[in-house]
C-alpha cells in the first residue's frame, strides 16, 4: 500500500476510534466464538451462554470469579442434607408479563433432558435432583438423589424458561424467537445464526433498567477483522482479542483493555477407546494393526514431545500459563503437585520405541481455527513439535460450528478443545470431559477421548456428595489425579480472558470469557 494510502487509512481507523456510536444508548459488540443456538439449553457453549444470558436469567447468578450472587432466587438454604429449598423473588416476569414462579423452575429441570440432538447439553446440572417440589409459588424445593453441595453453583449455570411459552417449544422455537421469552434484561428483536443477534431494553427488568437501549452482538470470527471493526467505530467492545494486539492496545489512549486470568484448560483429546481409529497411519499411510493412542508410553510421549513454555511465550505471547491439569492453581480442585510434563523429546522418541514405534507413525490433528485465542496457530505449533520426534503431523483446522459438530460424532482421533468451570470448581471438567460416558446420569458428555476409569468414577461420586468443602477438595485432587496419570487429556495451558473497548467504556472483565452488555458500561 502507498504510503499516502497507510495514512489516510490510519487517520481513519483513528477517527473511528475516537467517535462514540451515533446513538449512545446503542451497543455493538463483536464476539469471536460462534453461537449455535438462543435454546439455553441446546449446548453448553461459553458464546451461547453468554448470548441467551440477556433474555434468560439463572435463580442464582455468577458473579465476575464465579461466586454465587442472588438473581431470581434472593435466597436458598439446604433444608435437609439432600434438600435444597430456594426463595423466589416475587417481582419477577417473563418478557410477555407473565409472574416467574416456582411451577416454571419445576418446567426448567423436567425439559433440560428431553432437548433433541445437543453437542453438549446441561443435563449434569439436573441429574442430582430426584424431585422438585413447588412448596408454594415464590418458593421450590430440589430434593436429590444424595447430598448435593453444589447445587446452587448448578443453579447459576441453568437458564430459567417459562412453562407459557416453552411447553411444546423445540430448539427451533427459541431460534426462530417464538419461545425466546425470558425474564431478562433484554427482549430478543432478532436472530440470524451466524451472524448477529439483536435485543432491546427490558424496562421492566426486576435487576432495574438496564443502561444500552439496544443491543447487537455480532459474530466476527477473524481476530483482525474484528479488532479492525472496534478501530473504525464499527463496534464498541470485542472479546478473544488477539495476545499480539493486546499489547499494542493497551498503550493506545483511545481504547481500554480488560483483562482477567481465565479458567479455561486449552487440551488435547486422543482417541481411547477404537482400536481402529480414522486418522492415525503407519508413515506410508496405512492402517496400523492396532490404535497407537490406546498405549499410555505413547500419549506420554506426544505430552513430553510438547513444549508448553514456548507455546506460551512464542505463540501465546505470555498471555497464557503452562496447564498441567484441568483447573488453574487456586481453583477449587486443582492439585499443587501436579506440573506441567517438562519437555523432553529425546525421552518422547525413546518412549516411542518401548511401545514399538521406533520410526513413528503419521496421525493428522483436528482443532477449530476461530474458537481459542490464536487455536490455528497452537494447532500448528504442536504439529511441528511431534513431527520432530518422529509423528509426522498434519494439521486440519476448520470452522467451529463444523468442528464441533464433527467433535461430537467422534470422528476424530485427536483432537484440540477448552473447557474451565461454570462452578469454580473441579466437578464440571471431570463430569464432563473424563467421566465414564453415561447419558442416563449426565455424565462423560464431552468426553471427546473415550476415556473410562471405575476408580475415577467413584471419587467423583464420593466428591459430589461430600459437603465439607476440604474433603470435597482433597477428593477432586484424587480424582484428577488419576486422570492426569491415565493422560485422559494432554493438558496445554490456561488462557487469559482479554476485552478491549472503545474509549469511554469500561468492561467488567470475568474469568469464565462471557462477554454481555450487562458488563459493558461507561467509564465514570
Amino acid at each position: 500500500m502507498p504510503p499516502f494510502k497507510r495514512a489516510l487509512a490510519s487517520a481513519i481507523l483513528t477517527c473511528g476510534l475516537l467517535a462514540a456510536p451515533a446513538n449512545a444508548a446503542d451497543v455493538t459488540i463483536a464476539v469471536g466464538g460462534a453461537f449455535t443456538s438462543l435454546d439455553p439449553h441446546y449446548h453448553n457453549l461459553i458464546p451461547n451462554s453468554s448470548l441467551t444470558q440477556h433474555i434468560f436469567d439463572r435463580l442464582v447468578n455468577p458473579d465476575a470469579n464465579l461466586r454465587p450472587e442472588p438473581a431470581l432466587a434472593h435466597s436458598w438454604v439446604a433444608v435437609e442434607p439432600n434438600a435444597w429449598e430456594f426463595r423466589l423473588r416475587e417481582d419477577a416476569r417473563f418478557h410477555d408479563g407473565t409472574p416467574f414462579t416456582a411451577d416454571d423452575v419445576a418446567f426448567t429441570l423436567a425439559r433440560v433432558p428431553e432437548v433433541k440432538n445437543g453437542p453438549g447439553g446441561y443435563a449434569l446440572y439436573t441429574r442430582p435432583v430426584r424431585e422438585v417440589v413447588v412448596v408454594n409459588p415464590h418458593t421450590v424445593r430440589l430434593v436429590t438423589h444424595s447430598p448435593a453441595p453444589l447445587i446452587p453453583a448448578f443453579m447459576a449455570a441453568l437458564p430459567m424458561v417459562g412453562r407459557r411459552n416453552g411447553e411444546g417449544a423445540s430448539t427451533s422455537d427459541y431460534n426462530s424467537g417464538k419461545a425466546a421469552v425470558g425474564t431478562g434484561p433484554y427482549r430478543l428483536v432478532s436472530y440470524t445464526p451466524g451472524d448477529r443477534a439483536v435485543f432491546t431494553r427490558n424496562d421492566q427488568y426486576w435487576g432495574g433498567k438496564p443502561h444500552w437501549e439496544r443491543v447487537t452482538v455480532r459474530l466476527i470470527a477473524n481476530d483482525a477483522t474484528r479488532l479492525a471493526a472496534l478501530k473504525a467505530g464499527d463496534v464498541d467492545l470485542i472479546d478473544q482479542v488477539s495476545t499480539r494486539d493486546s499489547a499494542e492496545l493497551s498503550k493506545d489512549a483511545r481504547a481500554g483493555v480488560f483483562v482477567m486470568p481465565g479458567v479455561r484448560n486449552i487440551y488435547l483429546h486422543l482417541d481411547m477407546f477404537r482400536n481402529d481409529t480414522p486418522f492415525v497411519t503407519d508413515l506410508q499411510g496405512n492402517r496400523l494393526p492396532q490404535n497407537p493412542l490406546l498405549d499410555l508410553r505413547v500419549r506420554r510421549a506426544l505430552s513430553m514431545a510438547i513444549n508448553r513454555q514456548g507455546i506460551v511465550a512464542q505463540v501465546m505471547d505470555g498471555q497464557a500459563s503452562p496447564s498441567g491439569q484441568f483447573l488453574p492453581n487456586g481453583t477449587m480442585g486443582s492439585d499443587p503437585s501436579l506440573a506441567p510434563d517438562a519437555y523432553d523429546p529425546v525421552g518422547a522418541r525413546r518412549l516411542l520405541a518401548e511401545a514399538g514405534y521406533p520410526q513413528g507413525f503419521a496421525v493428522t490433528l483436528h482443532g477449530p481455527n476461530d474458537r481459542y485465542v490464536n487455536d490455528a496457530r497452537v494447532l500448528q505449533a504442536v504439529a511441528q513439535m511431534w513431527t520432530r520426534i518422529g509423528v509426522r503431523t498434519q494439521v486440519e483446522a476448520q470452522p467451529s460450528n463444523v468442528y464441533f459438530t464433527r467433535s461430537a460424532r467422534d470422528e476424530f482421533s485427536i483432537g484440540l478443545l477448552g473447557w474451565g468451570t461454570g462452578t469454580g470448581e473441579a466437578d464440571s471438567p471431570l463430569t464432563s470431559l473424563v467421566a465414564t460416558r453415561d447419558p442416563s446420569r449426565g455424565r462423560g458428555a464431552s468426553n471427546r477421548s473415550g476415556y473410562s476409569s471405575p476408580q475415577l468414577d467413584g471419587l467423583l461420586d464420593q466428591a459430589l456428595a461430600t459437603l465439607d468443602p476440604a474433603a470435597r477438595e482433597e477428593t477432586y485432587r484424587q480424582a484428577t489425579r488419576v486422570a492426569i496419570n491415565d493422560l485422559a487429556i494432554v493438558p496445554l495451558h490456561h488462557q487469559i480472558n482479554i476485552w478491549a473497548a472503545r474509549r469511554g467504556l469500561t468492561y467488567d472483565a470475568r474469568n469464565d470469557e462471557r462477554t454481555m452488555a450487562m458488563s459493558l458500561r461507561p467509564a465514570q
